[in-house]
């Protein structure tokens, strides 16, 4: 994500177009920015009084499960079932997705499997004794 102009910046090209009176175009070619740019600075001035920018912080998710104690239960009655089967079965609209996120922060695993799954190479046995 690119970084906003600084404040001190802004400032200057507004005042340049407020107080000594130059035109959006001559400031845009001094300062060598896009016209546009200018009229968004002075369209935030004037619906919020200062031209700052906005802040790029990603904005904060709300949960859209609040009783864990509920959602835990609900996870060991249903936990044979898919996430999106589990998205179905909970009260009110919510996606797998969050079912996913949810059990992850409770600390479940998705896997349904029981017992652990060996992960190894078998050896193929010498030629030699083939024969």
């Amino acid at each position: 994500m690119s970084k906003p102009y600084s404040y001190d910046l802004r400032q200057k090209v507004i005042q340049a177009i407020e107080l000594d009176g130059m035109k959006k175009s001559e400031a845009a070619q001094i300062f060598q920015l896009s016209r546009n740019t200018i009229d968004l600075w002075l369209k935030r001035q004037a619906e919020t009084g200062d031209y700052q920018a906005r802040s790029n912080r990603p904005h904060r998710t709300v949960d859209k499960i609040t009783d864990w104690d509920k959602f835990t239960e609900f996870a060991k009655l249903h936990g044979e079932k898919t996430q999106l089967e589990m998205a179905e079965l909970w009260s009110g609209k919510i996606s797998a997705r969050t079912i996913s996120r949810a059990l992850h922060k409770i600390g479940l695993s998705r896997k349904k499997r029981l017992t652990a799954t060996r992960n190894e190479m078998q050896r193929n046995e010498p030629l030699s004794l083939l024969n």
